[in-house]
């Protein structure tokens, strides 16, 4: 009898009758997966693995806490034996059979979907038990040959992931009888090509890394995905979405990379998920129960503004007797600045200790030693390192990093008008410099949030608890190859800490130290160019900025106009640094200064190209002078051309009066250096031709007004004292 093809195929026949009934295999309950890990100490990376279990909601179950972790260092050569032995001893007391099993390292590993995606794909890959696949073979490459062919995807086994039933698995770690120590890959790699096993315990691989992803030999494959909230990790060579995904062998980085972002640790959509978790509160606390931090101060190399970031370390928002200062300084320069700052400060710390250049220590062991006297003092939480070139500008930055609970964290600082900054997204192959895809995002603020990075340097926090256990070492900072920050950092992510960089606040930026010279008494003068915006702080007037806004020029005679340009700081030092330098003119007709060697109208003087000043002073006239020109005089426009910028000094028994003139110039200024009434008497302009006088010059403001031909004048006679002015005759 021939039988109808439908009783052939029966499945068909009751899919055929029945076009309604959902003929797929019945999806495996989500309580019937239980995630078995192993994890000897609670790692920075276990951490993160179990805050994406719990996001998923995935039930986990731990082996091994507290025991001593005898099989290796999966870096240096084959282990995880301890793993295979642990699994074996907790299965033997799992009894229900139908449970399904997710077996996976947890401290570079971070789920990416939750527990239906997972079960789903496995019941798709039609075996009992699912590895984890790579491309590369380990440990041993002469099994090549044993491997099963495939025709699409990965064709080893990596042990660091796989899912089954218990009776499986039970039956697949049932002849271990390794050492802690032995290799676990090699171990399940034996059975996987033993065509017997792999057919009884009914094994695949994940060729196609659908459920693992594996990143080592893979990290061309895998990139990030954005879309509607979610983020994932999409293998690009199969277009697949991966469940779980280790940073297995070398690439711990790029794991750290990818946790930045899964699970959903940071969207376009909500940005930063995490970065008000796990915070450490200060605002209830007591000014006697904050925590006791030592703060290192590193001057390594000759830097500007030293004076500034003293005044800066004084306004932190934090109570000064819950400080200890420890102060290195390599450099002589700076020593007249430390100990002014000590002079006044020193009594509001708790102690203080210095470091000076006459103890010939290295910046290594000045690092190892700062941090030393932390871990020695049982009252000491936090060691806040900071390098004398860091400009904070937050008053809240060590109350800010000390409320984010984290073990090494830094404020974001960058470099202005440059990507330069004080941490690195990635390492190249050789462990320097590489940049990571979002760390120009990152940088310029379109990614903001708390980023675990490999690289930190400048100034960060390091909890205390971390110096007198897992970096207990003392020489952090020692090598024979790097430099100490990237031996420090090299140091921390051989131990599996984690650092951070935050850019959650802007906290400040970094000064460049590129040629600075040291050869003058005010040399911060000279960083014009170097650093602007330190620059225009320590000497342009506070109020210079709202001149246009809230209309703080003043008309005092015709076409002349007031207005405040530089801070009694920039007053100050012009004149000191003029007076350092002392060859002031005779104040004759004969100036071999000046081209043609005459002058009409001479002042005992100081032209600034005696001091090397003449190029800062015409960036000077560029940035600050030539804006309110070419307001003021509307048509005008300035590039500054000034063959004569001088300092003039008025005495009554040296010079004491200018008789009248008109300046070789399109227009002047004339900035007074000094105060009427305090430094001097008399003194003042008067533009003959309107009979307009002004006769009380305010330190560090301005005069501007015509040259030639409408504004001839005169300077009124100094009566007392010594009276200081900058003058600059533009455009002649």
């Amino acid at each position: 009898m021939r039988l109808s093809p439908l009783l052939l195929f029966p499945g068909i026949f009751v899919c055929a009758l029945f076009p309604l009934t959902n003929c797929e295999e019945q999806q495996i309950p989500e309580e019937k997966l239980l995630v078995v890990t192993v994890a000897t100490k609670e790692t920075d990376g276990f951490k993160r693995f179990l805050g994406s279990a719990k996001h998923f909601n995935y039930t986990v179950k731990v082996l091994g806490r507290g025991q001593k972790w005898m099989s290796g260092d999966y870096m240096s050569g084959p282990g995880g034996g301890q793993k295979v032995r642990l699994l074996k001893e907790a299965l033997e007391e799992m009894k229900n059979e139908d449970k399904v099993i997710l077996f996976i390292d947890s401290y570079d590993v971070v789920f990416a979907s939750g527990p239906k995606e997972l079960l789903k794909k496995f019941q798709q890959a039609r075996h009992k038990v699912v590895f984890s696949s790579e491309s590369l073979i380990w440990p041993n490459r002469h099994l090549e040959d044993k491997y099963p062919h495939v025709i699409v995807g990965n064709r080893f086994l990596g042990s660091g992931g796989f899912i089954g039933y218990i009776p499986n698995i039970k039956e697949m770690v049932a002849d271990w009888t390794g050492k802690d120590n032995d290799s676990d890959q090699l171990f399940f790699t034996k059975i996987y090509i033993d065509p017997v096993k792999r057919k009884s315990i009914n094994i695949t691989l994940d060729s196609k890394c659908r459920l693992f992803q594996n990143l080592h030999g893979a990290l061309d494959e895998v990139v990030l995905k954005f879309e509607d909230g979610r983020v994932r990790a999409r293998n690009v060579l199969y277009d697949t979405l991966p469940v779980v995904i280790h940073g297995n062998g070398p690439t711990k980085l790029q794991i750290n990379y990818l946790g930045n972002y899964i699970p959903n640790t940071w969207t376009f959509e909500t940005g930063c998920t995490v970065c008000h978790q796990d915070l450490h509160p200060l605002t209830a606390l007591k000014e006697s129960e904050y925590p006791l931090v030592v703060i290192g101060v590193f001057i390594q190399q000759p830097t500007p503004f030293v004076t500034m970031f003293f005044e800066r370390l004084l306004k932190l928002q934090y109570p000064k007797n819950r400080l200890k200062l420890f102060i290195y300084n390599q450099e002589a320069h700076h020593e007249r600045h430390i100990s002014s700052f000590l002079k006044e400060h020193r009594s509001l710390y708790q102690d203080v200790k210095v470091v000076g250049p006459e103890e010939e220590m290295d910046e290594a062991a000045s690092c190892n030693m700062g941090f030393d006297m932390c871990r020695k003092d049982k009252d000491c939480d936090y060691f806040f390192l900071l390098d004398i070139q860091v400009v904070l500008k937050n008053e809240n930055t060590l109350k800010i990093l000390i409320e984010q609970n984290l073990p090494i964290v830094a404020p974001m600082l960058t470099r202005v008008g440059r990507l330069w900054s004080n941490f690195w997204g990635a390492l190249s192959a050789e462990g320097y410099y590489a940049r990571s895809e979002d760390y120009v995002d990152i940088v310029q603020g379109r990614r903001v949030g708390v980023w675990n990075v490999p690289y930190v340097s400048s100034v960060y926090l390091v909890k205390a608890s971390l110096l007198r256990s897992e970096l207990a070492d003392y020489e952090l900072f020692n090598s024979n190859t790097l430099d100490p920050d990237m031996a420090f950092c090299h140091n921390i992510r051989d131990k599996g800490i984690f650092m951070y960089v935050t850019n959650m606040h802007t906290f400040g930026r970094i000064l460049s130290t590129d040629n600075y010279q040291t050869s003058h008494l005010h040399n911060d003068l000279w960083q014009i160019f170097e650093n602007p915006v330190d620059w225009q702080e320590r000497y342009i007037h506070e109020n210079y900025t709202y001149i246009m806004k809230d209309k703080l020029i003043e008309n005092p005679c015709p076409d002349v106009y007031w207005f405040p340009i530089f801070s009694d700081v920039a007053c100050n030092h012009l004149v000191e640094e003029m007076e350092h330098y002392g060859k002031w003119s005779g104040g004759g007709n004969k100036d071999t200064r000046i081209q043609g060697g005459y002058e009409n109208v001479p002042t005992i003087d100081i032209h600034m190209n005696q001091i090397n000043f003449e190029k800062e002073w015409h960036k000077f006239l560029l940035e600050y002078i030539a804006p309110i020109t070419e307001k003021m005089y509307p048509g005008y426009y300035t590039k500054c051309a000034s063959p004569l910028n001088f300092v003039v000094r008025y005495k009554p028994d040296e010079q004491p009066l200018l008789a009248p003139h008109h300046d070789a110039s399109t227009f002047t200024i004339n900035i007074a250096l000094n105060s009427k009434d305090i430094d001097y008497q008399g003194g003042g302009c008067r533009f003959l031709r309107y009979d307009c006088s002004i006769q009380a010059p305010r330190k560090g403001w301005s005069l501007m007004h015509p040259g030639r031909l409408t504004h001839y004048h005169e300077g009124l006679p100094t009566t007392a004292g010594v009276r200081y002015i900058a003058v600059s005759f533009v455009d002649p």
